[in-house]
């Protein structure tokens, strides 16, 4: 196993889980080059704070993240947000504007909020209102997130909420990203409705009516663990224990008879008999390029963007009525120095001590990439300045962690589900090779470890064909 973020724990946990059940012998190494595992899920707790500096939830309604966690017996653990405070804003003219309710990424449900927001201008709302009369598409090619939402719901939408709503979960060029890779609900409700307004009027009476059908407890869309994200790498890694080989950083793969020599940046090598490769996929490319060049070529063609979390602790009263919200998105077209800011504290319960408010804000990407130059304190400082100008808080914050993840998000380009399924069947030509993690089929955690549980599902399959 190469790569010890969500995927790559996923995987090898996947794998112990299938020999025990299958009384399979099987030897699981994990193999990460840096000295901790989890990739994007960390956590300090510090001073009574839960922070995050990476992914702080996770969407309830992909699976695999809330199964994994109640097969390793964290249901007790899983927390849903607080829905007094479940709202989001947006930057407009300097000022923070709430997201009209029932907008969802790119559309709403019901233009009746639309109308009342100051959102949009009176042409914008009259475009919006135009879009279950604009002639759906019937091409099956790809296509931008920008020229999607534009062609059907008018340059305002884009400018003032989708981009933003995307560049905080994909950091991305709204012209480059790739809708059926991010997005393909909207682009299912297009094709089944000729609409996304009615697309989605459709799946809130689904619903609706199959809420009216279920009783007892149901989680929220978004999940976390009482004491942080990180509950679950952690607790992964304990379980695998001394499967787990940390600074090891493997440069590259070849034939050793009919198994695999991995050859470490050290001089060592490691010998196995099948490989899943969770590295991100730059890294799998200079990995595999000896043995699958194609391959290599197709991986390293998968760009990435940086970013950066600045956490930043106030008191209550530092603000002059914080909002009440989860938090809010920036535009590009403000001009900004943050893509997003969010009160972790106002999200989940416990994250703070009582009086105290936990925010971040997020910074860099692929529309901001300047930002990721700063020293620690000028990005610190940057964010101070956007805070004080949106929120209003001019203290200083208690204490601040920031935390950068370089060439961390990979960018789901038109034609990214083409390449992958490309990579993908050049993949699966190498002999006792898997590939797996957020460079192919999604970049939420429960997109990762399914990724992770599939590639291990594949290998232990072909393993246990074989003896």
């Amino acid at each position: 196993m190469i790569g010890g973020g969500i995927a790559g724990l996923a995987a090898a946990y996947r794998l112990r889980e299938l020999a025990a059940a299958r009384e399979f012998p099987l030897d699981v190494q994990l193999l990460e080059r840096s000295a901790r595992c989890g990739g994007a899920l960390e956590t300090i707790r510090r001073d009574g704070f839960v922070i995050e500096t990476g992914a702080d939830s996770f969407l309830s309604e992909k699976v695999a993240a809330a199964e994994l966690a109640q097969r390793l017996g964290l249901g007790a653990e899983l927390i849903p947000t607080r829905e007094i405070y479940r709202k989001t804003c947006v930057v407009r003219a300097g000022r923070l504007v709430e997201i009209p309710a029932g907008f969802s990424l790119l559309a709403p449900a019901h233009l009746g909020p639309v109308f009342r927001s100051a959102l949009f201008s009176p042409l914008g709302k009259l475009r919006i209102a135009m879009e279950p009369f604009v002639a759906a598409r019937t091409s099956d090619e790809d296509e931008s997130l920008d020229s999607f939402v534009t062609r059907r719901l008018g340059r305002e939408v884009l400018e003032r909420v989708a981009q933003a709503l995307a560049g905080g979960i994909y950091t991305a060029d709204p012209k480059r990203l790739s809708m059926q890779a991010t997005m393909p609900r909207f682009v299912e409700m297009e094709r089944a409705h000729g609409s996304v307004v009615k697309g989605m009027r459709a799946a809130e009476q689904m619903r609706a009516s199959k809420s009216s059908e279920v009783s007892g407890a149901r989680w929220s869309m978004f999940l976390s663990f009482k004491n942080g994200m990180a509950t679950l790498p952690e607790t992964l890694a304990a379980r695998l224990g001394a499967a787990i080989r940390k600074g090891s950083d493997v440069v590259g793969m070849s034939r050793n008879g009919d198994a695999w020599r991995l050859a470490l940046a050290g001089g060592e090598s490691i010998d196995a008999d099948a490989v899943i490769c969770a590295a991100p996929a730059y890294a799998a490319a200079r990995i595999v390029a000896t043995i699958a060049p194609a391959a290599a070529k197709m991986l390293g063609e998968i760009s990435y963007a940086s970013s950066a979390t600045v956490n930043l602790t106030y008191r209550e009263s530092d603000f002059d009525g914080p909002p009440r919200a989860f938090g809010f998105v920036v535009p590009a077209s403000e001009n900004r120095r943050i893509i997003a800011g969010s009160f972790s504290s106002f999200k989940f319960e416990g994250r703070a001590p009582a009086g105290a408010i936990l925010a971040r804000a997020f910074v860099g990407g692929e529309m901001s990439r300047d930002m990721m130059s700063l020293s620690d304190d000028e990005m610190v400082a940057a964010v101070r300045d956007e805070f004080r100008e949106l929120l209003g808080v001019s203290v200083a914050p208690g204490f601040t962690e920031v935390r950068r993840w370089p060439n961390s998000m990979p960018q789901y380009e038109v034609g990214h589900l083409a390449r992958v399924a490309e990579i993908e069947r050049a993949a699966a030509e190498i002999p006792g090779f898997a590939i797996a993690g957020a460079a192919y089929r999604g970049v939420g955690t429960p997109d990762c470890i399914r990724s992770g549980e599939n590639a291990a599902d594949a290998i232990f399959a072909k393993l246990s064909a074989t003896k």
